[in-house]
């Protein structure tokens, strides 16, 4: 063992005594959820090959099949079924609007989006499969350690950004992605990533959150809305006057991101954190393998 390995097994201990809450809720939370066949193809002993791939972003050299790779120009990766992982992109979005809540007995948005992302991590590396976070530009990895490393930057602050952006840079190619996001931003921005996705082959889900008030708009009379980081305000005297026309622009946001999803190739699903995350995370889990 190098001395990097004690280095780092230190360091993922200090990590498991100082973060769970959140890895704590995210292991009970997957632990509801019932593992089936999922990502790897599994036969006999797992030891037969299964198919060469192209090498991608996270592969070490050592993978490399040099007797197939000597036939062409690309380097290419000798899989057997055991060794079959997929890689698991999730983008969480850490802006300011996802520190909202309309009831301090409900979760934030950005809470429900960490609990689901983390606990939806544990699932995948259980099954072995890579998984990363876009937001730390780093390659998906499997392991303990690996949700370690999610989990502290899971526990971060938000960021000054008022609304967030997907980020899309180092997905590797052929992965699967998850969004977590109220997507209440630029729409122009989510279809120019899910563009950059689908060019590198990439599927997934786009998984919408919103607190029950953000859905029903409860609001009437003298009312002043403003923007979580404080940059843009509203004030009006009859804020019922707005509730059909601010229904009417959020059912073709949704519509919207419908659409986009399904011309890339990847699913749409609405949730407010008024429901379960049980049932949030046993269907992200599960659409996983259709957008395969």
């Amino acid at each position: 063992m190098t001395q990097a390995g004690p280095q780092l097994r230190s360091r993922a201990e200090g990590l498991a005594a100082a973060l769970p809450p959140l890895l704590a809720q995210a292991e009970h939370l997957a632990s509801t959820v019932m593992l089936g066949s999922h990502g790897r193809r599994r036969a006999g002993m797992g030891d037969e090959f299964w198919q060469y791939r192209p090498l991608s972003q996270g592969d070490e050299a050592r993978e490399i099949d040099w007797r197939r790779s000597a036939k062409s120009d690309v380097h290419f990766i000798r899989q057997k079924e055991w060794q079959a992982a997929q890689s698991v992109v999730i983008w969480v979005d850490g802006s300011r609007s996802m520190g909202f809540t309309g009831d301090t007995e409900r979760p934030t948005k950005s809470d429900r989006a960490r609990l689901l992302a983390l606990a939806l991590s544990v699932l995948l590396v259980r099954a072995g499969e890579r998984v990363g976070l876009a937001n730390l530009g780093t390659p998906p990895r499997s392991g303990q350690v690996q949700l370690m490393r999610l989990a502290e930057a899971l526990t971060g602050e938000l960021s000054e950004d008022d609304y967030g952006t997907p980020q899309t840079p180092g997905l590797p190619a052929h992965a699967r992605a998850v969004f977590l996001s109220d997507f209440m931003g630029d729409m122009d921005a989510v279809e120019a990533a899910l563009a950059k996705a689908a060019d590198r082959g990439v599927h997934g889900t786009l998984f919408q959150i919103l607190d029950p008030v953000e859905e029903s708009f409860p609001f009437d009379g003298r009312t002043v809305f403003e923007s979580m980081g404080g940059t843009l305000q509203h004030e009006t005297l009859k804020a019922g006057d707005l509730k059909a026309r601010y229904l009417e622009r959020l059912a073709a946001r949704k519509d919207r991101l419908d659409r986009l999803a399904r011309l890339s190739g990847w699913l749409y699903k609405g949730h407010h954190t008024g429901e379960g995350a049980q049932s949030a995370l046993l269907w992200l889990y599960s659409t996983l393998e259709r957008a395969r």
